[in-house]
């Protein structure tokens, strides 16, 4: 017969689902050794209605007997464990009851039904709508020793209110601490610095911080996020009641799809370099894609609790704090830091602050220098496969297209993403991570030091270099191809294949791929004939530039002419490593945007599957529909996010994206939660892209659909720009973005076409408007409004 009564130690993961959260976590605390009072769980099909079944009665009785280990006025705590309580999304503190200081075996029972009965409480059923859940409730019940305290409390590994994790918050009371969960007394407070342990706070807990700072860190260890942890001290020994998931720091809410990472900690964030990638307020499926794609390029980043990558408001985020914290762990100062991180994530405003996450150095050189060691083998590796893999991804991919449109059932299709779809999704991203670091390697101070000997033009001219000797960069590539299929060069077909996959949504798989339009070529090629001065020629002019610059480098540097010829090859090589397995890797999201299309169709849930994560389409496939609920929920989380405008660049604390936007103060280049943004500069300013003095209009244009607006000799001025923009270049008489860095698109392109550029301005969208008359100075990363538009010419 099957048991309805567990102790903690007897807990598997089978009967787990029937535990509730409470007696899941309390079974998981005491298998790991923690010093949990012993107990036992009442599970949920014990009960019929809000009744004990006789049989499980008399579970409970046997269960007691053993529990009071032959010293009969033992007492007991009664505890709710609903089957969403003490959850990531809820906690419940309070909710259903709870009693205490309980004896004999008749008030256990009526105990019992007291705390079942509870589940259809007033407070819970509005607790559950607050929270978006549903008011009807499955409760087990917990059974404990009731631990005499002589104090108990709450400890927070990490600041509730702000998500600052530099120092333990711990809250407490003499005696039990129900008063205290349930708000009905006013508690003492004390600190305990995560790295120093230093304890600041009234005496009577001082003598246990060590014990503290011990538990709690091993705790949010082993859960992998901030705990709220419940505690009590009895003559002289620290007992755990519980540890639950800070609430208030949740980024996630799985039900709506709404997702703000910047909920979690306080970190700095920056949407330079990943939100030129990924432009768009992103569905739940390419979220759960990118994550992937992200664990697999970026190895390192993922080996903690931190999150480096973020989801704030449906855009994706790089966190700045993590990455300058591994910085210096391996002795990089912030200022190195931000000076190395420029080239990629742009320059931080003056006075802006990264703030390093508590983590001590040894531990991070422990995890971290292994890693480090096996992942250098794997990229050198990756990095002498990496010109064959290129030359084949095209093949392989449409051959798993193929096979994706065979699959005639949604099992099948679920294999093929195992055997097959997965394990390519992998290899593209090590390869795009070997191509990365070569090409990282080499331009690694180079900018600085050209700009250092010869000044920002000749640098910019000498860097414009990168699509020579091998061909143009990929990112440049088709624009160069769609002047070979005007001439009648290249057929259309052959263009179609080669970069039909490249776009400005190219990461975002609910939108189709260019190449499935099948007026897409028509438009390019109308575009482009608009354009005052071909490609070609862009090119041309700008090798006499190079050219130029190289000969006044010889003469004025003769001595260091060589090993920055070097330098200059080895990054042309390892820009192209790298642009041609990003291209790649594209390729692969559109394969795997065939996937879910299939797994659509196969399911006959149609473009549902884009608002699951891929986890939950996986499951689908296997017969498990649950999370289907979610998709109406997702559907409409997804267009509010995309109603508002694009966030700030640069955001630092907690970001309320609709708070933001209904401020009319608000800024698009910089949010920092605690006031202290940087004053705004009179004039606009950004990174020298391209190199280069010209005056035009301005043209603000939000997306590249909107280019058929865009006239010849116009300054393009947007939020960024990717490989998608490419056809609109050469119209422009320069182009200004507010994200961006010299490593970005805008300014890698606008530089092999001799276009002068300002990108990384931070705020030119908000403070420049279409028919503006600007002086763009590329040289300098500087933006001067000559002529403002009249009233009546503006759009």
């Amino acid at each position: 017969m099957t048991t309805t009564v567990c102790f903690f130690e007897d807990l598997t993961a089978e009967r787990a689902t029937q535990a509730g959260g409470k007696g899941r976590v309390l079974a998981r605390l005491h298998q790991a050794g923690h010093p949990v009072p012993p107990g036992f769980i009442v599970l949920t099909s014990a009960f019929e209605g809000d009744s004990l079944r006789p049989a499980s009665w008399d579970e409970v009785v046997t269960a007691l007997a053993r529990l009071r280990a032959g010293q009969p006025d033992r007492a007991f705590a009664v505890r709710s464990s609903a089957l969403g309580e003490d959850s990531e999304r809820a906690s419940f503190a309070g909710g259903f009851e709870t009693v205490l200081d309980v004896r004999d075996d008749d008030a256990v029972r009526r105990a019992i039904e007291t705390v079942r009965r509870s589940r259809h409480a007033e407070r819970v059923a509005a607790y559950s709508q607050a929270q978006g859940l549903a008011t009807g409730h499955e409760v087990a019940v917990v059974i404990q020793h009731l631990v005499a305290a002589d104090t108990s409390g709450v400890l927070f590994t990490a600041d509730p209110v702000t998500g600052n994790r530099s120092a333990l918050v711990g809250n407490f009371v003499s005696g039990l601490g129900e008063r205290l969960v349930a708000g009905e007394v006013t508690p003492s407070s004390f600190t305990i610095d995560r790295m120093k342990g230093t304890y600041s706070g009234p005496p009577e807990p001082r003598a246990h911080a060590r014990k503290f700072r011990r538990l709690a860190l091993r705790l949010e260890e082993e859960f992998g996020s901030p705990q709220d942890i419940e505690w009590a001290i009895s003559r002289g020994r620290l007992m755990l009641l519980q540890a639950r998931p800070i609430t208030t720091l949740r980024g996630h809410d799985p039900a709506t799809g709404e997702w703000n990472d910047s909920l979690t900690g306080d970190y700095l964030w920056t949407s330079t370099n990943l939100g030129e990638a990924v432009p768009d307020v992103m569905t739940p499926c390419t979220w759960s894609l990118l994550r992937l794609f992200l664990a697999e390029t970026l190895p390192l980043l993922f080996m903690g609790n931190d999150p480096p990558m973020g989801n704030l408001g449906g855009r994706a985020y790089m966190n700045l704090s993590l990455t300058a914290t591994l910085g210096a762990a391996f002795g990089v100062s912030r200022q190195r830091f931000a000076e190395t991180a420029e080239e990629a994530f742009g320059r931080l405003p003056e006075g802006m602050e990264i703030p390093l996450l508590p983590l001590s150095r040894w531990s991070l050189l422990r995890k971290l220098v292994p890693g480090a060691i096996r992942l250098r083998k794997r990229v050198r590796a990756n990095q002498s496969r990496l010109a064959a893999f290129v030359a084949s991804a095209p093949q392989r991919c449409e051959a798993l297209h193929a096979r994706i449109q065979a699959t005639s059932s949604a099992p099948e299709l679920g294999a093929l993403w195992d055997q097959e779809l997965f394990p390519y999704h992998q290899e593209c991203c090590r390869m795009l991570e070997a191509g990365s670091r070569q090409n990282g390697r080499a331009a690694h101070g180079l900018r600085r030091m050209l700009r250092k000997w010869v000044g920002d033009a000749d640098a910019t001219a000498l860097l414009s270099g990168l699509s020579s000797g091998a061909g143009p960069l990929e990112s440049l590539a088709p624009l160069v191809a769609l002047t070979r299929v005007s001439r009648g060069e290249l057929d259309r077909e052959t263009y179609a294949r080669r970069y039909g996959h490249r776009g400005p949504h190219e990461f975002e798989v609910s939108l189709p791929r260019p190449a499935e339009d099948p007026e897409w070529i028509d438009r390019q090629l109308a575009q482009a004939r608009e354009a005052p001065v071909d490609v070609d020629t862009l090119l041309s002019r700008r090798k006499e530039a190079r050219d130029a610059a190289w000969e006044r480098f010889q003469r004025n540097h003769p001595r260091r002419f060589a090993k920055i010829r070097g330098l200059l090859d080895r990054a042309a090589e390892g820009a192209h490593a790298r642009e041609a397995a990003r291209s790649e890797v594209i390729r692969a999201f559109w394969v795997l945007r065939a996937f879910v299309l299939r797994a659509g169709t196969l399911t006959g849930q149609g473009d549902a599957l884009f608002f699951l994560y891929h986890e939950e389409i996986l499951a689908l496939l296997r017969g498990d529909a649950t999370a289907l609920a979610f998709v109406p929920a997702r559907r409409q989380t997804h267009a509010r996010y995309s109603a508002l405008p694009v966030y700030p660049t640069l955001i630092r604390g907690r970001f309320d994206p609709f708070q933001w936007a209904a401020d009319p103060r608000r800024r698009s280049d910089v949010f920092d939660a605690r006031g202290d943004s940087a004053p705004v500069q009179e004039a606009i300013t950004g990174f020298p892209g391209a190199a280069g003095i010209v005056e035009g209009p301005v043209r603000l244009l939000a997306s590249p659909e909107e280019g058929d607006t865009f006239q010849a000799g116009e300054v393009l001025v947007t939020t960024v720009t990717n490989v998608g923009w490419a056809p609109l270049f050469p119209r422009a008489a320069a182009i200004v973005t507010d994200v961006g860095a010299p490593l970005s698109h805008a300014a890698i392109v606008a530089r092999e076409l001799g276009i002068p550029a300002v990108v990384g301005c931070g705020n030119a969208t908000m403070r420049l408007r279409t028919g503006d008359r600007v002086r763009v100075n590329g040289s300098q990363g500087r933006v001067e409004v000559v002529r403002p538009a009249e009233p009546g010419n503006i759009g």
